[in-house]
């Protein structure tokens, strides 16, 4: 479904990636690891289009996006979630989720003025859709508040749920468990689960590693902007390179 072949980026004389190659697989949780500053979100940045590789392709479903805007990159499928969440603040939980659908409507601005049939079937079918999501996340009871003063879990339950109101194929997710206490995680990963259950595949950037080794089926590790590592939850778990340059070694008491 995802494939970087020898993604590199540089700014200026620092180089962020270097020739990262990885692919995601069609109805996969893929976990993507490594310390600060490592170029995770450097990467995440790539592939939706809000930066693009010095050099090195990206390819969904076949097709190069490594070159294409964040919109061009969202129609073909691919929505994201931010380290640093970035919810439209002054507008209302449902709001926020309404207005993320509106790129997927045919009504024109004359239906609006109109209210034409289409327009109204339309703005139906995505208040539908909002309300359940607001509904599948346990927003229902701030639909009507103001997304800026909703308690930080809540917002970032709601920057996922927004992202999927686009009815992405392939969901980000940079590190959506920060700030979370381990209930909260733990809740998190189950609807993630649920969504590989639906067919959405997630590529998520994490450092609470009971989350990845919750819900991921494989795990790239990046340091120093290159991967120096990739297998299985438990093959991770074990990798003396991992257990060097992210982990920590036990001798030193790092989990």
């Amino acid at each position: 479904m995802l494939e970087l072949n020898q993604v590199s980026r540089s700014f200026g004389g620092l180089q962020a990636l270097k020739e990262v190659t990885l692919s995601v697989l069609a109805n996969q949780i893929v976990g993507l690891i490594g310390p600060n500053g490592a170029g995770k979100t450097t990467l995440i940045n790539n592939i939706s289009g809000l930066d693009h590789p010095s050099s090195g392709t990206i390819r969904f479903n076949g097709t190069d996006i490594h070159q294409l805007a964040p919109h061009e990159i969202a129609q073909r499928g691919i929505a994201r979630t931010y380290q640093n969440i970035r919810l439209f603040t002054d507008m209302t939980a449902l709001e926020n989720l309404l207005v993320s659908q509106h790129y997927r409507g045919h009504a024109l601005i004359w239906d609006s003025l109109i209210f034409s049939k289409r327009y109204k079937d339309e703005e139906r079918h995505f208040r539908e859709k909002a309300e359940h999501l607001l509904k599948r996340f346990q927003l229902e009871g701030v639909a009507n508040h103001r997304a800026g003063s909703l308690p930080y879990g809540d917002q970032r339950r709601l920057e996922m749920a927004r992202a999927l109101a686009t009815q992405p194929n392939l969901l980000l997710l940079d590190e959506p468990a920060a700030g979370m206490n381990p209930v909260e995680t733990r809740l998190l990963g189950e609807k993630i689960i649920e969504l590989k259950a639906e067919g959405v595949t997630v590529l998520v950037i994490e450092h609470d590693m009971s989350l990845i080794h919750q819900v991921c089926d494989f795990i790239f590790v990046l340091n120093f902007g290159q991967i120096i590592a990739h297998g299985t939850p438990n093959e991770i778990k074990q990798n003396p390179a991992v257990i060097e340059a992210y982990l920590g070694r036990e001798d030193h008491g790092a989990a």
